[in-house]
């Protein structure tokens, strides 16, 4: 993270916020805020976490990369 005020602040937040709003919720407004919520949940576990390959992860999608750190991390207490 950066200092207070820094204008990065909340640049990964805000990236990631933009995402649902255009490629999750789309241009249709929800009715109400469970439909909101619906869709923001159903297209992060059913597309964003899933499917969507993310740069700053090596071109693997969030599901696959902590997968990868989960068996990072075995892999060491096995062998300590």
């Amino acid at each position: 993270m950066s200092r207070k005020a820094d204008c990065y602040d909340n640049a990964v937040a805000e990236s990631v916020f933009r995402t649902i709003k255009e490629e999750g919720i789309g241009d249709r407004v929800p009715e109400t805020r469970e439909e909101a919520r619906r869709r923001a949940f159903s297209f992060i576990e059913g597309f964003y976490n899933s499917e969507r390959l993310h740069s700053t992860l090596g071109y693997r999608t969030p599901n696959e990369f902590e997968q990868m750190k989960l068996d990072e991390e075995s892999k060491k207490r096995q062998s300590a």
